[in-house]
């Protein structure tokens, strides 16, 4: 591994990303709610990554970005850069069929094996799964045997978390981290002194497991909310685990429904926040949280760009957020030979852009914000 300095992801993509709300951050493009209509969402849902609305959404602003920077030039493929099979392959592929265009995707993640390459398919559509970023330089030249020309008229979908930032399988644990002190941090500073690490910990780490998905909609919000009634004590953890598994609880929102009832038995801030999370579930608001995201931001940022400049690659990939060279370099290369490059992430907006008073302070959003680029 080697450090080759830093810079931001806004290097190579500029500001065309969108986060979790769908609203992308150059300000050219149409907000979500603008384009609800002409794209065919329903008023005040946000469809997820893996959904066909979403693809629909994406391939529109793909379709006004090219406009923009490349006039009259249409987008005739699509590439996509990310690391995971299900999530981002579905995403792939929806995003191939809603635009109509053939497309090839990378999948990486960085394993112990040796290094090695395979050619599979999701809907008819290829994926080039990888065992090691470093991969990305042979998938560019899959794709030319392929004919896949990178030029004005390719569209380049890239990844943000845990591709092009903290790369899956050798920088994700920062990240994985970040989150974690999030909630520890937002639960801990509301139950001030009855929070109870060791009991907070516990639940966190046997509720975010792939068993209680269905219960938590793998939903970070929901996961915070629920150690947060837990640290409370109107609920105990092992009480709710039988309960869940028992089928007597099987979704969140019959949970925050059952604590409704109950919340005459929560201190009176936490009733009144209670109270603000239940108004904006009903409500369809995935990221229902604020508190929690506000400081997954806090401790996102905290994590790039805050060792020294010339700081081992060892250190940096233990301890920093950082960027991923072979996803910079091809990118770069690839945004000179004409390609539009786009980046999609799934964290929320909150978590994603300062608030107004860090903003002001100079924060910037994580795709402006500069942290080191490590990669082999």
């Amino acid at each position: 591994m080697q450090n080759y300095g830093l810079t931001s992801v806004s290097e190579f993509v500029g500001d065309w990303i969108v986060y979790r709300n769908l609203d992308a951050a150059d300000v050219r493009l149409p907000r979500l709610a603008e384009m609800r209509a002409e794209v065919g969402i329903a008023a005040h849902a946000i469809p997820r990554k893996s959904e066909a609305d979403y693809a629909r959404a994406i391939v529109h602003l793909l379709r006004l970005a090219r406009a923009f920077d490349a006039p009259g030039t249409a987008i005739s493929r699509l590439i996509f850069v990310g690391d995971t099979r299900l999530n981002d392959g579905t995403a792939f592929a929806n995003l191939c069929r809603a635009g109509n265009w053939p497309g090839v995707a990378f999948i990486g993640a960085e394993k112990a094996a040796p290094a090695q390459a395979e050619v599979t398919a999701l809907d008819g559509y290829p994926l080039y799964l990888a065992n090691r970023w470093t991969l990305l330089a042979e998938f560019d030249a899959f794709c030319r045997e392929r004919g896949f020309v990178v030029d004005e008229s390719t569209a380049v979908v890239l990844d943000l978390d845990k591709t092009t930032i903290g790369a899956r399988g050798r920088n994700d644990r920062v990240i994985d981290a970040a989150r974690v002190a999030a909630v520890r941090r937002t639960v801990g500073d509301l139950l001030g002194a009855t929070f109870d690490p060791e009991r907070f910990q516990a639940a966190y780490d046997q509720l975010n497991q792939p068993e209680f998905h269905p219960f938590t909609a793998d939903n970070q919000d929901y996961l915070a909310y629920i150690c947060l009634i837990i640290g409370s004590g109107l609920y105990e953890r092992e009480a709710l685990v039988e309960d869940v598994r028992a089928g007597r609880m099987p979704t969140f929102v019959q949970f925050i429904h059952a604590v409704d009832s109950r919340a005459a038995g929560l201190p009176a801030d936490l009733r009144a926040l209670h109270g603000d999370i239940y108004a904006l579930v009903q409500a369809g608001d995935p990221t229902p949280f604020k508190a929690f995201r506000y400081n997954e931001y806090r401790e996102t940022i905290g994590r790039m760009g805050v060792l020294p400049l010339d700081a081992a690659p060892e250190a940096l990939l233990e301890r920093e957020i950082c960027l991923t060279h072979e996803v910079r370099e091809l990118m770069l290369a690839w945004r000179d030979r004409g390609a539009l490059i786009f980046a999609l992430s799934d964290k929320p907006d909150e978590a994603s852009m300062p608030p107004a008073d860090l903003r002001a302070a100079g924060y910037a959003p994580i795709h402006q914000t500069l942290t080191h680029v490590v990669g082999a």
